[in-house]
């Protein structure tokens, strides 16, 4: 049996540049696990339809029980990119998602945490997708929150250095008194 996941997503750019972006999607700051994107096999259809068939090589943790096996599952992705009808400078996704594995006993529970995986990765692309265009369209890309985290941190590290030399200088003004 196989798991099959299905969403569909807008992207705010137009088809050419969704395009663009599509071979330049890696690296982003969404997607450090991505290590190499190699084409296996493309065509233009008679019907002008760009099928491409990728390998991604990944690094993902995975649980303990599954570091030894290399063939416990296959994902199979399916992305259709088209010219959003209400806004043609929009482009609408269409994703689908084969997850199977040949595991005895255990591929249910194999499927599942893999498509459970895939979910949560979805929107990471998304996000990953959306930064590489404004990136492309010379905006400034929304920040990550690792850089969101992280700016946080400095500044609340300086208020709390201003602090404490307020309180030692405060202490220093008690004692000569």
């Amino acid at each position: 049996m196989v798991k099959y996941f299905s969403c569909a997503g807008l992207l705010q750019s137009s088809w050419d540049q969704v395009c663009i972006a599509f071979w330049q999607r890696y690296p982003n700051p969404y997607s450090n696990h991505v290590l190499t994107e190699d084409i296996i096999f493309r065509e233009v259809t008679p019907s002008n339809c760009l099928i491409s068939r990728r390998l991604l090589t990944k690094v993902s943790r995975a649980p303990r029980w599954m570091e030894r096996h290399a063939r416990l599952m296959s994902v199979e992705e399916r992305c259709e990119y088209g010219i959003n009808p209400d806004n043609s400078s929009w482009t609408e996704l269409k994703r689908e998602a084969w997850i199977s594995s040949n595991v005895y006993g255990l591929s249910r529970a194999i499927q599942e945490f893999g498509l459970a995986r895939f979910k949560t990765s979805v929107t990471k692309t998304m996000k990953g997708f959306e930064y590489v265009l404004a990136r492309m369209q010379g905006e400034t890309p929304s920040r990550t929150l690792t850089e969101t985290a992280t700016e946080r941190a400095r500044e609340t590290a300086l208020a709390a250095k201003e602090k404490a030399k307020d309180f030692a200088s405060h202490a220093q003004k008690k004692q000569y008194v």
